[in-house]
C-alpha cells in the first residue's frame, strides 16, 4: 500500500480524496495555487505544494509542475480526481515514465474513450446498441449528407472532450450549420485541433438523459447505475439520483451487462462510466461515451452501498483488492445530489466570484465542498463550491431531506446557482 498520495487537484474533491487517505493512514499531499494559498484542501491536507501562478494552465493542468511536486514531495501515486489533468492521456503515461502510479485507467484506456469515434468502434465491437451514427466527419458536406440519412433531429458531437462537452443537438439543416460553425471554433479552443475538428452525428433520443455506470476494478467488474441527469436553465447538470427511476429491471439488467461487457474487453482498470442515452417511450438504451475517471455525482452511488470508491480505487491502484463482498451487496434506498455553483442567473449564469460572508450547512446531510464563512471563490477555476447529498429509504424520504437541507442552507456574500429548492415531488419532477 502507498504510504504518500499527491492529489493533483482543489476544490471539493481534493478536500474529499484527502478525507478517505486520512483514513486509510495515508499521507496526502496537496498542490495549490497562489490563489488558492489559503484554500480548504491546503488547510486539510498533511503536506502541501505550492505551484506558482494563478491560471489553470500555469499550475492545475501543468504537468511538469505536478510531477516535480510528487517528486520532490516524495508521493508515491497520484490522484487526479476529476477535471484538470483526469482525462488526459499524455499525464497518465507521464505518471509511468517517472515511475509514479496514476490512480486511474490506463493511459491507452484515456486515449482510446477520450475519443469518440474510438469509443463508438470499441462499443460496437462488443454489440453494445449504439444510435445512427457516423465515423469521423471532415466538412460540413459531409456532415449534411450524413444527417439526411440519419434523419433529424441528430447530436452534433466533437470527437474530444466528455461530459457533455462539444455536443449540440440540431433539429434542422439550418441548426446542423450554425451548430458546426460554433463546434468548429469551440473545439479549436478547448482541444487545440491544429487542422480540422471531427464530429460524429447521432440520432436524438427523446426524451434525452443519461444512465451512467460504475465499473471498479482489475479483473472483477461491479456495475451500478448511478444517476439520472435533471438539467438546469443554463444546461449545467445540477441534479443527480440513484436509483434510476422508471427504468424496467431487464433493462437495467441489460444496462449492466453492456457496460461490463466493454469494460472487460479492453481489460479496464480503475473507476470509470459508461454513458448511455435511454429512450424511455422505446424502453431502449444506446451508447453515448465512456468518462475514464471518477464521477462528480460518486457520492450518490456512495450513499446507497456504503462503499468508498477513492478508496476502491486508491486498493486497486496499489494492486490490493477492493471488498468485493460489500460490493456485490444490493444496493440500499435512495440518494439525491444537489450542485452548488458560484454562478449569477440574472447574468446568463455566469461565474460569481468574491467573498463569502456567511456560510452554513445543516447536520444530518452529507455536504461534499470547500467552503466555510470568509473563503474567497476565485474566477480562476470552475464555479463549483459544493454537493449537498441526501439519502433515504426512498425517493420521497430522500427528497424530503433533500428539500429541509437546502432551506437551512445559507451561502451569502456571492451569487450562487442552487436556486435553494428542490424539484417537485411530482412523479415527474423525481
Amino acid at each position: 500500500m502507498f504510504s504518500k498520495v499527491l492529489i493533483a487537484n482543489r476544490g471539493e474533491i481534493a478536500c474529499r480524496a484527502i478525507r478517505t487517505l486520512k483514513k486509510m493512514n495515508i499521507t496526502s499531499v496537496a498542490v495549490y495555487s497562489d490563489a488558492d494559498a489559503s484554500a480548504q484542501h491546503v488547510i486539510d491536507a498533511d503536506e502541501a505544494m505550492a505551484l506558482g501562478g494563478d491560471k489553470a494552465s500555469d499550475t492545475y493542468l501543468n504537468i511538469e509542475k505536478i510531477l516535480a511536486a510528487a517528486q520532490e514531495s516524495g508521493a508515491e501515486a497520484i490522484f487526479p480526481g476529476y477535471g484538470f489533468l483526469s482525462e488526459r492521456a499524455e499525464f497518465a503515461e507521464a505518471c509511468e515514465t517517472a515511475g509514479i502510479v496514476f490512480i486511474g485507467p490506463t493511459a491507452q484506456q484515456i486515449s482510446d474513450f477520450g475519443l469518440k469515434h474510438r469509443a463508438r468502434e470499441l462499443a460496437s465491437g462488443v454489440d453494445v446498441p449504439m444510435t445512427p451514427g457516423t465515423g469521423l466527419l471532415t466538412s460540413l458536406a459531409e456532415a449534411r449528407l450524413a444527417a439526411a440519412e440519419i434523419g433529424y433531429p441528430v447530436m452534433l458531437k466533437t470527437t474530444a472532450g466528455g461530459g457533455g462537452i462539444g455536443l449540440t443537438r440540431c433539429d434542422s439543416e439550418s441548426a446542423l450549420l450554425e451548430a458546426w460553425e460554433k463546434r468548429e471554433a469551440h473545439g479549436r479552443a478547448v482541444f487545440q485541433r491544429r487542422w480540422r475538428v471531427y464530429r460524429t452525428l447521432r440520432r436524438q433520443s427523446a426524451p434525452p438523459g443519461s444512465a451512467n455506470l460504475l465499473a471498479t476494478g482489475r479483473a472483477r467488474w461491479w456495475p451500478w447505475e448511478s444517476v439520472i441527469a435533471r438539467c438546469s436553465a443554463a444546461t449545467r447538470r445540477w441534479l443527480r439520483k440513484t436509483p434510476a427511476p422508471n427504468l424496467p429491471q431487464a433493462t437495467r439488467e441489460a444496462l449492466h451487462r453492456a457496460a461490463v461487457a466493454l469494460g472487460e474487453s479492453v481489460h479496464y482498470r480503475s473507476a470509470g462510466t459508461v454513458e448511455f442515452i435511454y429512450d424511455a417511450a422505446r424502453d431502449a438504451f444506446y451508447f453515448l461515451e465512456v468518462n475514464t475517471r471518477l464521477q462528480v455525482e460518486h457520492p450518490v452511488t456512495e450513499c446507497v452501498t456504503g462503499l468508498d470508491l477513492i478508496e476502491c480505487m486508491v486498493l486497486v491502484a496499489a494492486e490490493a483488492s477492493p471488498d468485493w463482498q460489500k460490493m456485490n451487496a444490493a444496493p440500499q434506498g435512495a440518494a439525491i445530489e444537489v450542485r452548488i455553483y458560484a454562478e449569477d442567473a440574472l447574468k446568463n449564469f455566469q461565474p460569481s466570484p468574491g467573498v463569502l460572508t456567511d456560510v452554513y450547512f445543516p447536520e444530518g446531510v452529507r455536504v461534499d465542498g470547500w467552503v466555510s464563512t470568509g473563503s474567497e471563490v476565485s474566477a480562476f477555476y470552475d464555479p463549483m463550491i459544493a454537493k449537498i447529498i441526501v439519502h433515504g429509504e426512498d425517493r420521497l424520504q430522500a427528497l424530503s431531506k433533500l428539500n429541509d437541507a437546502l432551506a437551512a442552507t445559507r451561502l451569502h456574500g456571492i451569487r450562487h446557482q442552487s436556486g435553494l429548492s428542490a424539484p417537485d415531488r411530482s412523479p415527474a419532477g423525481i
